[in-house]
């Protein structure tokens, strides 16, 4: 039971230890990027960017697809409205129809060339003789078919049935496969392709500039606790100062050697150092929640810092060329991609008063078709072809937009003119900032000493008697001033430190 109880305690014990261990500003920095949402969608933008830049470089390729359609229809096609009647034979030499046709079925010769043959040419006409039908000749006289077959009109035509000129289309299957090949776009492709491997380098910039944002962010909430620590370190040793002069001042009073407005005030300036450190250990909590925040970890989870010691020296950023900052800095990457795509965009404006080419071709199917007659089978063909679009006249909606993409090109040249010396004032104000701040850690440094010897030699005033307790408390005070400031202008070292980096690009 003892051995169960103990394995217990120490698995508990395990995440309490591990969130014990003390972490430098490089771990910080290494969970802040491996846990910042923003860092994550930035860089799914640039997977994005390449698969369309990808999909732009497909453009030079053919666009191939196949197609299939079914349509049924209520009716078929008809070409006849009836049956009809075709002549047979042959033109003599004088342009009239050969053996055969008699004189009333000769047809009427039509102005393009074809001929018109009356009704009754064609059809003979009937009468009933003792009840049985008839024929009629060409002057209206009975005849025997069978003996007289010459009057029979309709011998020197061929019947031509409605229904063999009529044709199923309820159902139409149509199939194919076709391709499209870009030969001459006036350079629209070309542009397209520079577009999106430009927008690929912005995105990859732009990851670059999440990334050294969150690395300020998290070097100053990482300074921030460490300051704090330290405050909170200096106003335990102000109150534990503030606190023995309280003790040694109640002994003084009830021996009569202080009055009671001196032990008043004493406890008046002990409230004051418990409200401070108070104040202290609040900010220090909420600052390390911060922290915990920007490097994805539990805010109720405590954590402790390696660089808590601000005295050691500090590697502050050599000199860089302002051309050497300028090729570093997301910015100036990004303006200079955003003005190669205004540049091509201007190019695709100037192509739209170019022709374009295209190769196109495939393989078309249909079922019923008509290639070998009508049949009810698929059956298809091949086709090739090229197609040319020149543009003639758009009423000048092409010249404007044009015009409109140079002044984008114009502006976009503009823009980085402006950022770049942005940037290089930007370089100089912190390198001035950093040697301010070196300068006064160092005067602070020394107003440390000096408040230290003199709270040493008034605590010993007070302690013989020649100094009021008043005297001590403005030494203990300027004491706690001295600490405070040199803390203030040390953090103010590193952070500094941390812009000048940043603004040379040097961040990482």
């Amino acid at each position: 039971m003892k051995k169960i109880l103990l394995i217990t305690w120490c698995v508990c014990c395990i995440p309490y230890l591990h969130a014990q261990k003390p972490m430098d500003l490089p771990e910080c920095r290494q969970l802040a990027l491996e846990n910042n949402k923003s860092l994550k969608i930035a860089e799914e933008n640039v997977r994005a960017a390449q698969s369309l830049s990808k999909a732009a470089f497909a453009q030079f390729f053919p666009n191939i697809s196949a197609y299939g359609s079914y349509l049924y229809n209520q009716k078929n096609l008809s070409l006849l409205e009836s049956d009809a009647h075709l002549p047979v034979g042959v033109l003599d030499g004088n342009g009239n129809f050969g053996t055969g046709i008699t004189s009333t079925s000769i047809p009427t010769p039509n102005a393009d060339g074809t001929f018109t043959f009356e009704e009754s040419a064609i059809n003979n006409k009937f009468t009933l003789i003792d009840g049985k039908p008839v024929p009629l000749d060409a002057q209206g006289k009975p005849f025997d078919p069978g003996k007289n077959p010459e009057n029979l009109q309709w011998r020197n035509y061929a019947l031509l049935p409605k229904d063999a000129m009529e044709f199923d289309i309820h159902n139409i299957f149509v199939g194919g496969i076709s391709f499209v090949q870009p030969l001459f776009m006036g350079g629209k492709i070309v542009q397209l392709n520079n577009i999106a491997k430009s927008n690929q380098k912005i995105a990859e910039a732009r990851v670059q500039e999440k990334t050294d944002e969150l690395l300020v962010n998290v070097d100053e909430a990482y300074w921030r606790v460490v300051s704090l620590e330290n405050k909170v370190q200096l106003a335990k040793e102000y109150r534990k100062l503030v606190a023995e002069l309280d003790k040694n001042m109640q002994a003084l009073q009830e021996e009569g050697l202080a009055t009671k407005a001196d032990a008043l005030k004493i406890k008046v300036k002990l409230n004051e150092a418990d409200v401070s450190l108070t104040k202290a250990e609040n900010g220090l909590n909420l600052s390390r929640m911060a922290l915990n925040q920007l490097c994805g970890l539990p805010l109720d989870k405590p954590t402790e810092l390696k660089d808590t010691d601000l005295k050691e020296p500090i590697e502050v950023q050599p000199p860089v060329s302002i051309e050497q900052a300028w090729a570093n800095r997301p910015e100036i990457k990004m303006l200079t991609q955003a003005g190669s795509i205004a540049e091509a965009n201007n190019k695709i404006m100037a192509s739209r008063f170019m022709p374009t080419i295209a190769l196109t071709g495939g393989y078309n199917t249909t079922n019923p078709n008509i290639f070998n007659g009508y049949n009810k089978k698929f059956d298809g063909m091949f086709t090739f072809g090229v197609n040319a679009v020149i543009p003639l006249f758009h009423f000048g909606e092409k010249v404007h937009t044009l015009n409109a993409s140079r002044s984008q090109a114009v502006i976009a040249k503009l823009e980085l003119e402006d950022a770049k010396e942005k940037i290089e004032l930007q370089i100089y104000q912190n390198s001035y900032r950093i040697n301010e701040s070196l300068k006064k850690q160092e005067t602070t440094r020394q107003n440390v000493e000096k408040a230290k010897e003199n709270l040493f030699y008034a605590q010993e005033g007070f302690d013989a008697g020649v100094i009021t307790s008043t005297d001590l408390l403005m030494a203990q005070t300027a004491w706690l001033s001295a600490e405070s400031e040199y803390l203030d202008a040390a953090i103010d070292v590193k952070l500094n430190n941390l812009y000048l980096k940043k603004s040379t690009g040097n961040l990482r």
